[in-house]
């Protein structure tokens, strides 16, 4: 066949030499994958099990080879090496299969999963709550088939913080426990998101506020208890408004039903999730209540539910899928041999039509609504 004048065989990419008809039926070797890439065969090992003291180049490179050698690293010969199993658990203090469902526990599980999935870390979820979930819990941590636990939703004196307790494995707290001091953990700034949201609607001239609080055995609901009562004792206000849900919809709407008929001329509530929050509209809607021109109301979370309300829900965003990416980072570098500062996300109020701002209103004690 006659050679194409257009065609310059030297300007073509050099292509990667192909392997030996012989080895196309059997898997890749990590000694083929470091001879491709240049490298060492411990350069390649170490790259292979994430090691840190391999260059960027070296670690491209053998990225690489393995990628165009369709090389798997082996899960045995891969835990032997790093003394890991591959597995990490996410436990939670419930027993309700139901619990999975809820948007804020998902949008934890996704950012959890997000930090594994690059780790080429397996995840198991458990819930820990009724006694077969802490018989589970034990025997995972016995038998060493994990190489670290995340906690979430730990309520006072739970059983699965004694069962942590008694393992020298690394564990990582979604939410600090009231009782205990763990070493690493992760949350948000519930008591000044809580502040925040009170001052709000001190701030547009509400008086006779409410409060729908989430279970007290647990540190998220004592912490926004707090910070609503932080800001009633700065504007000269006592909280003697309150009422306690378990952060469903449903409790939301009973626990909204009571404050009514304790006060029917409270005007506003702040409401410790927007699951609670939108039961909460729901009740004031059906008890003949305009929302926000009877009673204003802010929930907490920022979840989807809160866009979704009728009217759209004031709320404190905390970044739900962000406190999971940390955790799960957290215990990485705890599993790594780090001993990382526990963190404390941010928190920040997002206005929307069930408790609108009013510029300019301005109680004793608070500064002015600043514009914007």
């Amino acid at each position: 066949m006659p050679e194409d004048p257009m065609h310059d065989p030297s300007s073509a990419p050099p292509r990667p030499p192909s392997l030996p008809s012989s080895h196309r039926s059997r898997r890749p070797t990590l000694d083929e994958v470091a001879r491709r890439a240049g490298v060492s065969r411990s350069a390649a090992s170490r790259a292979m099990n994430n090691a840190r003291n391999v260059s960027p180049a070296k670690r491209e490179a053998i990225e690489r080879a393995a990628e165009e050698l369709g090389y798997v690293p082996n899960a045995t010969a891969r835990a032997l090496v790093t003394n890991r199993v591959g597995s990490v658990v996410l436990a939670f203090s419930g027993d309700d299969p139901a619990f999975f469902g809820d948007p804020f526990f998902s949008q934890v599980v996704v950012g959890v999963a997000t930090v594994l999935e690059k780790a080429e870390l397996d995840l198991t979820l458990v819930l820990a709550s009724a006694p077969n979930g802490q018989a589970r819990i034990e025997r995972l941590l016995r038998s060493r088939r994990t190489d670290g636990v995340m906690l979430m939703a730990l309520r006072r004196d739970d059983p699965l913080a004694r069962v942590a307790d008694a393992t020298d494995l690394p564990i990582v707290f979604c939410g600090r426990p009231l009782t205990g001091d763990p070493r690493w953990y992760v949350d948000a700034d519930n008591r000044g998101g809580a502040r925040s949201a009170t001052e709000h609607l001190l701030r547009s001239g509400r008086r006779r506020l409410a409060v729908i609080t989430g279970p007290m055995d647990q540190e998220a609901s004592v912490a926004r208890w707090q910070g609503f009562v932080d800001a009633m004792a700065v504007a000269g206000l006592a909280p003697s408004l309150v009422e306690q849900a378990d952060f469903s919809h449903d409790g939301g709407a009973r626990a909204m039903a009571r404050l009514l008929a304790a006060d029917p001329e409270l005007d506003a509530v702040f409401v410790a999730s927007d699951n609670m929050a939108a039961g909460a509209v729901s009740t004031l809607r059906a008890h003949g209540r305009t929302v926000p021109g009877d009673v204003a109301v802010v929930g907490f979370d920022d979840l989807d539910v809160a866009r979704h309300t009728d009217p759209p829900l004031t709320t404190v965003h905390q970044p739900v899928r962000a406190l999971g990416h940390e955790m799960a980072s957290m215990l990485i570098r705890v599993m790594d041999g780090e001993s990382p500062s526990p963190i404390i996300l941010p928190t920040h109020l997002v206005v929307r039509e069930s408790a609108p701002s009013s510029p300019g209103a301005e109680v004793s004690g608070l500064p002015a609504a600043m514009p914007g």
